[in-house]
C-alpha cells in the first residue's frame, strides 16, 4: 500500500487481509517485517496494515524526520482507508500510536500499545543526556553495534550478556547496521517528546496496555503510569513473556488484538 502525506512523501505498508482494519506500528530497528507472524493470524478475519515508520524508511531522503512527521505518517494512511481502526503499536511505535491518538482521536476505535517507552520522569538518555552523548559518538566513529550495546544496556535495560550479544547482531548485519543509527535517533526523539501523560488524558477510546512478566521492570512502571491516565485503559500480562512476544508468542499478542477489535470494530459481515 502506497499513499502520501500534506507534503507529497511517500507513505509505504504492508496490506493484507480483508475486514475491519488494524493497523501496526513497529518497533525500533524494524521496517514491519518483525510483526508478520501476527498479522498473518489475525488476516483471516481483518485488514491488517504494518506502516513502515518514516523513521526507519532508509530510503527517504532528510534523514529519520520527527515524531510529528511519524505521525503524519500514520494519518496518511487514516485518510487513506478513511474508516475507524484498531491501532497496535510496539516500543517506540506504541509512543507514535498515542500520538496519532492525540493528533486524531476519531479516527480510531482502540488501540492496544505494547510496553511505550514513555517519558514519565528521568529522561531515557539519562538527567544529562549522557547516553544519547555515547550513543551517537559510537555512530559517528561507524561502531553501530557499539551504539546498540550501550543503548540497549542502559536504556533498555537488559543485562550486559544480553546487550552484548545484540550489539555483535547489529554490527555484523548489514540491514541492522544501517538501521542503527535510526534507533539511537528515535531514542533522542521521545527525550525531546518528554512527559506527555496529561496530553493522553483526553484519548477516550478502549485501550490494551500490554506488558510481559519478563520484561525489564521499568517498562511496566511506564505501563503503570499510563494506566491511570487514560480513562478507558485495560492492562494486560502476559505470562513468560518480554517485550519480543510478537516474535515469540505471536499467537498470544494476536489475541489480544483480537479480542479488542471484537469488540470496538465491526465484523466484515455487518459492514
Amino acid at each position: 500500500m502506497t499513499t502520501a502525506t500534506a507534503d507529497g512523501t511517500e507513505v509505504r505498508a504492508i496490506d493484507e487481509g480483508r475486514g475491519p482494519v488494524v493497523l501496526i506500528l513497529h518497533p525500533g530497528l524494524d521496517d514491519g517485517a518483525s510483526w508478520h507472524q501476527v498479522a498473518a493470524r489475525l488476516a483471516p478475519r481483518y485488514r491488517v496494515v504494518r506502516l513502515h515508520r518514516r523513521r526507519y524508511r532508509l530510503d527517504l531522503p532528510g534523514g529519520p524526520g520527527t515524531i510529528a512527521e511519524e505521525v503524519e505518517h500514520v494519518l496518511a494512511v487514516v485518510r487513506a482507508i478513511g474508516e475507524p481502526m484498531v491501532v497496535a503499536g510496539h516500543s517506540s511505535g506504541a509512543v507514535v500510536a498515542l500520538e496519532a491518538l492525540v493528533a486524531a482521536p476519531s479516527a480510531f476505535a482502540g488501540a492496544v500499545l505494547y510496553e511505550p517507552p514513555v517519558v514519565i520522569g528521568a529522561p531515557l538518555g539519562g538527567p544529562d543526556g549522557e547516553v544519547h552523548t555515547r550513543t551517537r559518538a559510537a555512530i559517528a566513529a561507524g561502531k553501530p553495534g557499539k551504539a546498540i550495546r550501550i543503548f540497549v544496556r542502559e536504556t533498555v535495560r537488559l543485562p550486559a550478556w544480553a546487550s552484548l550479544l545484540v550489539g555483535v547482531f547489529v554490527s555484523i548485519v548489514p540491514r541492522m547496521r544501517a538501521l542503527a543509527p535510526r534507533q539511537i535517533e528515535d531514542n533522542v526523539a521521545l527525550d525531546e517528546l518528554g512527559n506527555r501523560l496529561d496530553a493522553y488524558k483526553g484519548i477516550d477510546v478502549p485501550i490494551v496496555l500490554l506488558g510481559g512478566d519478563r520484561s525489564p521492570a521499568h517498562l511496566g512502571e511506564r505501563l503503570d503510569a499510563l494506566a491511570p491516565v487514560l480513562p478507558r485503559a485495560e492492562r494486560v500480562v502476559m505470562d513468560g513473556q518480554g517485550h519480543s512476544a510478537h516474535a515469540k508468542a505471536p499467537g498470544q499478542v494476536a489475541d489480544v488484538i483480537d479480542t479488542l477489535a471484537t469488540k470496538v470494530l465491526r465484523p466484515a459481515t455487518d459492514r
